[in-house]
C-alpha cells in the first residue's frame, strides 16, 4: 500500500501537482501538515528532485519543528538537505553568508523588541523628540509598518511632505536606520527587508537561489504581508513551482502587517494557478464546524469553502451567560476539576481569550483551586534581567559594535562604572562617528575620563580575554567562564537572596538550552558557533515555550492559540465591547469587523471533542463595572447548536441592570441635561461629493489618504479610502466628511 493511499482525493490531488503555481485553500484541522509533507516525499520518490532543490518555509519555529520531524520520517536519507525553516530563519540563513554585499559585517545582532526599545530611546534622545507626543512605541510602529510596505527613510521622507507629524517620524527613521547600521544589527523586519534588498542589488546572489530552491512551499499563506510576499515572488520568479497553504478565514493578523489580499488575489498575480480546496476537518466534530461555518459565513471578503467531517455530532455547544466574570471563572475552574476526576488530564483543556487582561482571574481560581496552568504570551524567558545580561556578554564577544549590549553589561556586576563616565565615552565615540566599544579601547582620546579608565581598561581587558577564549571554547564553557570571572551570581545573591534562587534557576537553564544547541548542532554534523546560538535564541517565539508533554491548562489569547488543538476548549468573554472590541464595534471599518469575525472563527476550530462559550453580564475593565450585551459572533451560531442551560432565559438580550444601576446611569445622563428639545441628527445624502476615485483626501480622525473606490447606496455614498497610517477603512461620505487636499 502506497502513503499516498491514506489521503483523501483533494489532498492526493494537491499532492501530486508539483508544477507551476498552486494554492492550496486548507480549513482548519484538514491535514495541510500532511499534504505538505507528502507533497515534498512525491517530489523526492516520485518526480526524482534533488532534496537540495526543496524549500518549505513556515511561521513559527513550532511548526517547522513539526513538518522537520515528519518530513525526516517520511524521507529518511537525504531529507537533512531540504530547508525547513521559518521566514526569518530563512532570511538570517541567506543574509549570514551574503549581507557583506550590503555593507554589513556577517556575525550581525538580530535585535529583540526590548533592544529597539533601547535603540529608539537613545535616538529619540540624540535629536531632541519629545517621547510625551512621539511615544517609543508608536515611533516603532510607525517603522515597522513602513518596513513591511519596503518603503525605506528616504521614501518615507518624501511621502511625508507636507505632513508635520510624518516629517518628524521620517527623521526618527532615518536615525534609527543608521545606529542600527552602526551596530552592525538589524531588528526583526530587517531579516526580510534586507534579503529582499539583497535580492534586488546583487543578481547572481538571487539566481542562485533560485537555482537552489526550484520548489517552493509556503505554510500559513494568508498571514504574509508584503515584504514576505516580495520575498517569495522573487525565489520563485524563475520556475514558478510555488505552492502555497492557507486559509483566509484564519486571517488574524492585520495588526501585525498581514495582508489577506495575497491570498484572496493569489490567481491574478500567479497565472495558471490552480486552487485546491480542502475541506474534511479530521479535527472537530459537526457541531463544532457547522458553528464555525455559520459564523465565518457573516464575511464578505472571503473565498467560499465549508468545513465537514466524518467524526460525528458530537456534543452540543455550552453557552454559558454569568452575572460576573468572577463567576465564569469559579465555573470554569470546577469544569475542568471535574473533567479530570471523570479521567481528563490538564493539559486537555485550553482557556482562551481576546486579551491578556483576562487571564488574571483565572490565574487567582486555579491558585485557590490547585490547578496546575501555564499562560503562553507572559514573560519570555530571553527577556528576563539576568538572561539579558549574560546574552548581552555573548553578544559583545561576538559583535563588539553592538553598542547596546556594550552599554548594557559595562557595569553589570557593578564596577564602580557611573552613568558620567559612560555618557563620555558615548559622546566621544558620536564624534569621532565610532561604536562604543572602539572608544573604550581608545581612553587617552577621550576628555575628561580621569579615574575611571583604569576600570574602563579592566572591562575591556576582560572582554578581550573572553574574545580569545571563544576561539578555542566551547558555547558552553565559554558561559561558565564568564559567570564565574565576573562573578555574576554572587553579585545577584548580595542583591537579594530571597530573589536570587529564582534567577539562579532561570541561568542553569540558560546553560541547559546552550548544552542542546551544542548536541542539535553535532547531531546535524554542524560546528556550534556563538553567532549561531545568537540567531536562535533571537528568532524564539512565545508559543515555541508551550510545551505539550506537561500536564497543565493552558492560558492565552486567540491569536496565540491559531495552529493549537485541545479537546476541551473554553472561549471566555464573549460580549460585545470585548469581543469584538468596542473600537471594531463603533467604527465603519467593515474588514476590522470581518477580521475579528476570522478571529472567532479560529477559536471556535481550536476545540476537538467539546466547546464552551461563555460571557458575563457586568466586568469590571479598568476599574469600572460594564454592562455588555452577549457578543453578537455568538448570536450567529444556531441555537439548535447549543445547549444553554436551564437559568439561561434571557441570552439573546440585554441583561437588565438593577434600580440601583439604572438609577445610577439616569442621574449621570440627565441631571444636567438641557430642558431644551435637541436638534435630531439625520443622514441628508448629497448630490454629488467634490472628490472623485484617486483623489487625496483629509479625515478628520485618520489623516490623509488616496480614495480607492466610491459606492453609491440608497442613503449615501460608501466611501473607500487607503490611508497612509491607519490603513485601508470603508466608511459613509454623511460621516467621514472627508476633504479634497
Amino acid at each position: 500500500m502506497s502513503i499516498y493511499d491514506t489521503l483523501n482525493d483533494e489532498q492526493r490531488e494537491a499532492v501530486y501537482c508539483t508544477n507551476g503555481p498552486l494554492l492550496i485553500l486548507a480549513g482548519a484541522g484538514s491535514g495541510k501538515t500532511r499534504v505538505l509533507t507528502h507533497r515534498i516525499a512525491y517530489l523526492i520518490e516520485e518526480k526524482g528532485v534533488n532534496p537540495w532543490n526543496i524549500l518549505a518555509i513556515t511561521f513559527t519555529n513550532k511548526a517547522a519543528g513539526e513538518m522537520r520531524e515528519r518530513v525526516d520520517n517520511l524521507v529518511g536519507f537525504g531529507s537533512e538537505s531540504i530547508w525547513v525553516s521559518t521566514f526569518h530563519s530563512t532570511c538570517v540563513r541567506i543574509l549570514r553568508r551574503h549581507i557583506d554585499r550590503l555593507g554589513y559585517d556577517n556575525n550581525f545582532t538580530i535585535y529583540d523588541a526590548d533592544d529597539q526599545k533601547t535603540l529608539m530611546k537613545d535616538v529619540c534622545k540624540l535629536i531632541d523628540i519629545d517621547t510625551k507626543v512621539y511615544k517609543e512605541r508608536s515611533l516603532l510602529g510607525a517603522i515597522s509598518s513602513a518596513k513591511d510596505e519596503l518603503i525605506s527613510p528616504e521614501e518615507y521622507e518624501l511621502n511625508a511632505a507636507g505632513d508635520y507629524g510624518k516629517q518628524k517620524i521620517a527623521k526618527v527613521y532615518r536615525e534609527y536606520e543608521k545606529q542600527l547600521r552602526a551596530n552592525n544589527a538589524l531588528d526583526f523586519d530587517d531579516l526580510l527587508v534586507k534579503t529582499v534588498q539583497l535580492f534586488q542589488t546583487q543578481p547572481d546572489v538571487l539566481e542562485n537561489y533560485q537555482e537552489r530552491f526550484r520548489y517552493i512551499m509556503v505554510d500559513e499563506y494568508q498571514d504574509t504581508n508584503t515584504v514576505q510576499f516580495k520575498f517569495v515572488s522573487l525565489l520563485a520568479g524563475k520556475y514558478k513551482n510555488l505552492c502555497v497553504v492557507g486559509d483566509d478565514d484564519q486571517s488574524i493578523y492585520k495588526f501585525r502587517g498581514a495582508n489577506i489580499k495575497n491570498i484572496l488575489n493569489f490567481e491574478q498575480e500567479f497565472q495558471d494557478a490552480r486552487v485546491i480546496k480542502l475541506e474534511q476537518n479530521y479535527r472537530s466534530t459537526s457541531n463544532i464546524l457547522n458553528a464555525a461555518n455559520a459564523v465565518i459565513s457573516n464575511n464578505c471578503g472571503r473565498k467560499d469553502k465549508t468545513l465537514w467531517t466524518d467524526n460525528g455530532e458530537g456534543e452540543k455547544i455550552q453557552l454559558r451567560q454569568f452575572d460576573t466574570a468572577y463567576d465564569e471563572a469559579d465555573f470554569i475552574a470546577e469544569d475542568i476539576r471535574n473533567h479530570t476526576r471523570e479521567g481528563s488530564t490538564y493539559n486537555d483543556h485550553a482557556i482562551l481569550y481576546r486579551t491578556n487582561a483576562q487571564s488574571r482571574l483565572f490565574e487567582e481560581r486555579f491558585v485557590a483551586s490547585n490547578i496546575p496552568y501555564k499562560i503562553v504570551g507572559g514573560v519570555n524567558f530571553y527577556a528576563r534581567r539576568e538572561i539579558k545580561d549574560l546574552l548581552s556578554y555573548l553578544k559583545t564577544i561576538d559583535n563588539g559594535k553592538d553598542d547596546l549590549a556594550v552599554r548594557r553589561i559595562i557595569n553589570v556586576p557593578k564596577r564602580g562604572i557611573g552613568l558620567t563616565t559612560i555618557n563620555r565615552v558615548q559622546e566621544s565615540a558620536l564624534e569621532r562617528e565610532i561604536g562604543f566599544y572602539e572608544a573604550l579601547r581608545g581612553l587617552d582620546l577621550i576628555p575628561n575620563i580621569g579615574r575611571s579608565a583604569a576600570k574602563l581598561d579592566s572591562f575591556v581587558a576582560l572582554i578581550e580575554y573572553f574574545k580569545t577564549r571563544a576561539q578555542e571554547d566551547s558555547i558552553s564553557d565559554l558561559m561558565k567562564e564568564i559567570i564565574e570571572k565576573t562573578g555574576y551570581v554572587e553579585n545577584l545573591e548580595a542583591e537579594d537572596k530571597e530573589d536570587a534562587q529564582a534567577r539562579i534557576e532561570n541561568i542553569d537553564e540558560l546553560l541547559s538550552k546552550i548544552a542542546t544547541f551544542e548536541e542539535s548542532c553535532l547531531d546535524q554534523d554542524e560546528k556550534p558557533t556563538l553567532s549561531g546560538f545568537l540567531e536562535e535564541v533571537a528568532l524564539v517565539a512565545d508559543i515555541d515555550s508551550l510545551d505539550e508533554n506537561q500536564d497543565y491548562v493552558v492560558l492565552m489569547t486567540l491569536h496565540s492559540a491559531k495552529g493549537l488543538e485541545f479537546p476541551h476548549v473554553y472561549l471566555a468573554g464573549m460580549e460585545d465591547g470585548l469581543f469584538p472590541s468596542y473600537m471594531t464595534i463603533t467604527s465603519d471599518d467593515i474588514e476590522e469587523l470581518e477580521e475579528e469575525r476570522r478571529l472567532c472563527y479560529v477559536g471556535i476550530t481550536r476545540a476537538e471533542k467539546e466547546l464552551t462559550v461563555s460571557c458575563a453580564r457586568r466586568r469590571m475593565i479598568r476599574g469600572e463595572t460594564q454592562y455588555n450585551k452577549m457578543s453578537r459572533f455568538l448570536k450567529e451560531i444556531p441555537k439548535d447548536l447549543l445547549e444553554t442551560g436551564a437559568d439561561f432565559e434571557e441570552a439573546y438580550e440585554m441583561p437588565a441592570q438593577n434600580a440601583y444601576q439604572q438609577a445610577k446611569q439616569l442621574f449621570k445622563t440627565k441631571a444636567f441635561a438641557p430642558t431644551k428639545v435637541g436638534k435630531q441628527f439625520t443622514v441628508t445624502k448629497e448630490k454629488s461629493l467634490d472628490y472623485t476615485v484617486g483623489d487625496r483626501v483629509r479625515h478628520m480622525k485618520f489623516g490623509e489618504g488616496l480614495v480607492k473606490d466610491i459606492t453609491e447606496g440608497g442613503r449615501d455614498f460608501e466611501v473607500t479610502v487607503d490611508f497612509d497610517t491607519a490603513g485601508t477603512k470603508k466608511m459613509f461620505a454623511s460621516f467621514a466628511k472627508l476633504r479634497k487636499i
